[in-house]
C-alpha cells in the first residue's frame, strides 16, 4: 500500500470517533476489520472498543483467528492480535476461547542478533480478559500460574494482577510461591506483595514483613512499597518498625511515595512524623506525597507548623509552592 493511501485510511479511521451516524461507524470499522493490513486492523479495533460497539465482537474475533494464521507474516509485532483482545475485553466479551487461544500464543520475530517474542502485550491482555469469562476458576488460575513464570516481565506482572482481579483465595497461593521462587524483575514480586496484600491480609501482612529482611536491597522496597499501599492500618505499624532499622534512602524515599496514595489517616500522619523527625531530603519527599494526600487539607495546619518548626528555608518555600 502506497504511503499516501496508507495515511488516509488512518485519518479515515480516526475520524470515525467523531462521526455522528453510529450506523456508519459500525459498517465503516467493519470493513476496516477486515483489512489485509494488520496496523490498520490493529486501530479499527482500538477505536470499536473506545466506541463501545459491542455489535462488532464477532468480526474482531474473526480477524483475531485470521491474524493466527502465519502470524508474523500477517501481524508482524502482533498488533492486530493485541489491540483486538484488548477491544474484545473493553467490550465485556465473555467468549473464553479466543483467550485462550491468545494466551499462549508466542511469535518470535528476526530481530538484529536473533529473534524477540513480539507476543507479550497479547498474552498478557487474555490474562487479564480471563477473569471475567464464564469458565471454570480453577482452570483460569491453571492459565494465571503458566503465565507468572512466562519469559517476558509484562505477562508475569499482568498475572499477578490478574490473580488479584479474580478474587479467589486460592490464587494467594500460587502468589506465595511466586514470591518465595522471586524473579529477576523486582517489579514483579511488587506487583506480587500488592496482589497478596488484596486478596488474603490478615495472612499477607506477616508474610510480606519477612521479606523487609531478604538479602537484596529491591526486594526489600517492594515489600515496603507494597505494604505502604496496603488498605490495612496493620501494615503501616509494620513499616513503623521497619523505619527505625537502618534502611537505605532510596527505599525511604520509595515508602514516602507509596504512602501519599494511601487511603488511611495513619498513613498520612507516619508521613507527618517524618517532617518533623527526619532528615530535610526526606522531609521534602514526606511534604511532596503529604500535598497529594487526600488529607491534605485536613493536615495542613499541622504539617505547616511542622514545616516552620524546621526554620529550612528551602522546605518552607516548597510548603508554600505544594499548599
Amino acid at each position: 500500500m502506497a504511503k499516501q493511501a496508507f495515511e488516509t485510511k488512518l485519518a479515515e479511521l480516526e475520524a470515525l470517533r467523531r462521526a455522528p451516524d453510529p450506523a456508519a461507524v459500525r459498517d465503516a470499522l467493519g470493513k476496516a476489520l477486515k483489512d489485509r493490513n494488520n496496523y490498520l486492523v490493529s486501530k479499527a479495533a482500538a477505536i470499536a472498543g473506545d466506541l463501545r460497539i459491542e455489535e462488532l465482537m464477532d468480526d474482531l474475533i474473526a480477524a483475531f483467528d485470521r491474524f493466527l494464521v502465519d502470524p508474523v507474516k500477517s501481524d508482524p509485532q502482533c498488533w492486530a492480535k493485541s489491540a483486538i483482545a484488548k477491544a474484545l475485553k473493553d467490550l465485556g466479551c465473555r467468549q473464553a476461547g479466543v483467550f485462550l487461544r491468545g494466551i499462549d500464543h508466542v511469535q518470535l520475530e528476526r530481530v538484529y542478533g536473533g529473534t524477540a517474542d513480539s507476543a507479550a502485550a497479547l498474552r498478557g491482555a487474555c490474562t487479564l480478559a480471563l477473569v471475567d469469562c464464564q469458565i471454570d476458576e480453577h482452570e483460569i488460575l491453571t492459565h494465571f500460574a503458566d503465565r507468572l513464570a512466562d519469559k517476558e516481565k509484562p505477562v508475569r506482572l499482568d498475572a499477578a494482577l490478574a490473580i488479584a482481579q479474580l478474587g479467589r483465595e486460592e490464587g494467594a497461593l500460587l502468589l506465595r510461591m511466586k514470591l518465595l521462587m522471586g524473579d529477576e524483575e523486582p517489579e514483579v514480586l511488587g506487583q506480587g506483595f500488592s496482589s497478596l496484600l488484596s486478596l488474603t491480609p490478615a495472612s499477607a501482612l506477616p508474610f510480606t514483613e519477612k521479606f523487609l529482611a531478604h538479602d537484596e536491597e529491591d526486594v526489600r522496597a517492594e515489600a515496603a512499597a507494597a505494604l505502604a499501599a496496603s488498605r490495612e492500618a496493620e501494615a503501616i505499624e509494620i513499616l513503623k518498625r521497619f523505619w527505625k532499622g537502618r534502611v537505605p534512602a532510596q527505599t525511604r524515599r520509595a515508602i514516602l511515595i507509596a504512602l501519599g496514595a494511601s487511603p488511611l489517616k495513619q498513613a498520612a500522619e507516619f508521613l507527618l512524623s517524618v517532617l518533623s523527625e527526619d532528615s530535610k531530603e526526606l522531609a521534602a519527599s514526606a511534604l511532596e506525597s503529604l500535598a497529594s494526600s487526600r488529607f491534605r487539607a485536613e493536615l495542613r495546619d499541622q504539617a505547616k507548623a511542622a514545616v516552620e518548626a524546621t526554620e529550612d528555608a528551602g522546605l518552607i518555600r516548597e510548603f508554600g509552592r505544594r499548599f
